[in-house]
């Protein structure tokens, strides 16, 4: 589903910790323990805790993982070790966390599986789960406008351990954007009309891994590109999915626009020795709600592929380093490209060739 190859490492990671995330809010629903970190060694001290308490008024009722219905947003607080407080559900137009699509009862499911005496499903079949049960859902809640490609993964939530062993079967789908530690995020609006586009903020410098995932870094470490505004390619087309000549035509010029606007001129994007880079929207991608794209810059190698830089191009060529060495010299032009652009053309002058197919 999501076109980083990371991406099933980081659902393990989400599903962790909204296991967590959870099992804080069973311990307040089951009253089984107040003020305790979750997770799976405070859960198991928790269900050691009330192991001895046989009496129905000590142990309440089991209740459903979570009362959300399909279109609810849900939303809780993450501290700094990891730890989450607060779950609730919120109107989506505030900050939230997850956009339920669709509550499954895996107490009903066709096999004995999910039986009484069920084990907690390893993390291999909760993705399995997620694919199997979500996916679709989910799509279909959106009314098929998801971008695969796009800020939003398809996820599902189990109970955690001590819940599940209460006889809870309920399994969450929905909607998340994450970080790339896997930890859902803050967002606002709901997904289907949400501008669905991954992107970077201008003056963010991504590093892109082995696998090809970018990764947002500091500027003074390596990196691949430098973003330098977002455009809304949506706004430019309301009509519809463009022509792909006149797209990338409208990109190439805002983006090279922008690129001189944020280095101050022409000629300092000349002299820093870097070039401007466009993200490219499929029509699928369009249709499931990507209208934007990333302006950034970068260094192109010779025989394919990105240069490492160091610094941030706002700092001028000094500031820089390409695959560790200084921007190459560049030659003194004159006229400038700029005043050339002013000057009439010769009457003389050939006209230009047609560009090449």
């Amino acid at each position: 589903m999501k076109k980083s190859p990371a991406w099933r490492s980081a659902v393990a990671v989400q599903i962790v910790l909204i296991a967590a995330i959870a099992a804080a809010v069973f311990m307040g629903i089951y009253g089984v323990i107040s003020s305790h970190k979750s997770g799976g060694e405070d859960t198991t001290a928790a269900q050691q805790h009330n192991s001895g308490d046989t009496s129905e008024t000590a142990a309440p009722k089991p209740e459903p993982f979570t009362a959300a219905a399909a279109g609810a947003c849900l939303t809780w607080d993450i501290a700094q070790d990891g730890s989450a407080t607060g779950f609730k559900e919120v109107p989506c137009s505030e900050q939230h966390r997850f956009e339920v699509s669709k509550t499954e009862d895996l107490s009903v499911y066709p096999t004995s599986e999910f039986g009484p005496d069920a084990t907690r499903p390893a993390l291999t079949r909760q993705h399995q789960l997620r694919d199997e049960l979500c996916e679709s859902a989910t799509v279909g809640y959106l009314h098929g406008k998801w971008d695969p490609n796009g800020k939003y993964d398809v996820a599902s939530i189990l109970p955690p351990q001590s819940a599940w062993d209460r006889g809870d079967r309920t399994l969450l789908c929905g909607l998340q954007t994450t970080d790339d530690h896997g930890v859902p995020q803050l967002t606002a609006g709901n997904v289907e009309a949400s501008e669905q586009a991954n992107l970077a903020k201008p003056g963010e410098c991504l590093a892109i891994d082995d696998k090809q995932v970018p990764h947002v870094v500091d500027c003074a470490k390596p990196h691949q590109m430098e973003t330098v505004s977002v455009i809304d390619v949506g706004k430019q087309f309301p009509d519809g999915y463009p022509d792909g000549k006149d797209m990338d035509k409208f990109l190439s010029d805002t983006c090279t626009a922008a690129t001189e606007d944020y280095l101050g001129g022409e000629e300092q994007l000349y002299q820093s020795t870097l070039q401007p880079f466009w993200g490219s929207i499929t029509e699928a991608s369009w249709n499931g709600g990507t209208k934007s794209v990333n302006c950034s810059l970068v260094h192109a190698r010779e025989g394919g592929g990105f240069s490492a830089i160091t610094g941030s191009a706002t700092g001028g060529r000094q500031a820089l380093t390409i695959d560790g060495q200084p921007p190459e010299e560049r030659p003194e032009r004159n006229p400038l490209r700029e005043d050339k652009d002013k000057s009439p053309a010769p009457e003389s002058a050939a006209p230009a060739p047609a560009p090449a197919p």
